[in-house]
């Protein structure tokens, strides 16, 4: 047997290379253990999560599309030679319906443009938005709500009791889910035109007043149809927060949202830089 140094240094290395291979196949065979069982459990809980998101859909409202439309309209009383004589109004029922020619084009595009630019080209619910409500919501910065005027339509006219839900963040989340595929499905039965007019005669604007016309008639005495563009803008300003943004109480509030309100029409092209200029400055 050769017992010389150079046998033994080969006989040690070739002990270290079936260990260093026994070593390596172990280390291989508890990567791929561990990669199986992460895609297992992606696996999992994705079709936990689909399941729950179906289970979320099939418990949607029934969506009637000829029951999406405003509730509570002020009554109105006439004499028998056919004059108006009073108009009856209680809490949630003071709305004036408009039709689609009474609505100016500058309110329409003065709702577009601060509650939803991107309405003209999507399909019921804004994929970046909700992006960007998502990483607010991660980074606990205000980036932003992600809710489509076809979702408020739903709001306003199906889901009439989400301020009850509180701060219940799975109620939230399960309403959200539901409004979001609904969205989808209403934008097969309506047109854009006909999703604007149902959103603009159902929203509330603040003092009892639901609905365009019955705001364009308590703020400024006129109907919707004869509003300026900077009065178009105050209403429009309501929207977020009918309350705070109220023209008649918190008139400087209302003033900032219509800055902001006109400065988003001139930047997305539905008006020129003297029709901003001029809208700032009508008081």
């Amino acid at each position: 047997m050769n017992y010389g140094k150079d046998a033994t240094e080969k006989r040690l290395q070739a002990a270290n290379s079936r260990s260093n291979k026994y070593r390596s196949r172990i280390f291989l065979t508890f990567i791929k253990t561990c990669c199986v069982l992460c895609l297992f459990s992606v696996l999992v809980i994705s079709s936990i999560g689909i399941g729950i998101v179906m289970g979320i859909i099939d418990n949607s409202p029934d969506l009637n599309v000829d029951s999406i439309v405003p509730i509570g309209y002020a009554t109105t009383v006439y004499d028998s030679t056919g004059n108006l004589t009073d108009t009856l109004v209680t809490a949630g029922s003071n709305r004036e319906e408009a039709t689609f020619d009474e609505l100016p084009r500058d309110l329409i595009n003065a709702f577009v443009a601060i509650e939803d630019s991107r309405f003209w080209t999507h399909n019921g619910i804004d994929l970046r938005s909700i992006s960007r409500a998502a990483v607010g919501v991660l980074t606990g910065e205000n980036r932003g709500g992600g809710s489509t005027i076809t979702q408020q339509l739903l709001k306003n006219t199906v889901f009439t009791d989400w301020t009850s839900e509180g701060n219940n963040k799975i109620k939230k989340i399960k309403r959200k889910i539901q409004e979001q595929y609904l969205a989808l499905e209403i934008t097969k039965y309506y047109s854009k035109d006909e999703i604007l007019l149902r959103y603009m005669n159902a929203i509330n604007l603040g003092q009892n007043t639901l609905g365009v016309e019955s705001a364009s008639l308590r703020y400024f005495g006129k109907h919707c149809s004869d509003l300026t563009i900077s009065e178009c803008a105050v209403i429009a300003s309501i929207t977020q927060n009918p309350s705070k943004y109220n023209p008649i109480r918190h008139p400087e509030e209302n003033a900032k949202r219509r800055k902001k309100v006109l400065t988003n029409m001139r930047n997305q092209g539905y008006i020129s830089e003297a029709e901003y200029q001029e809208a700032l400055a009508d008081n």
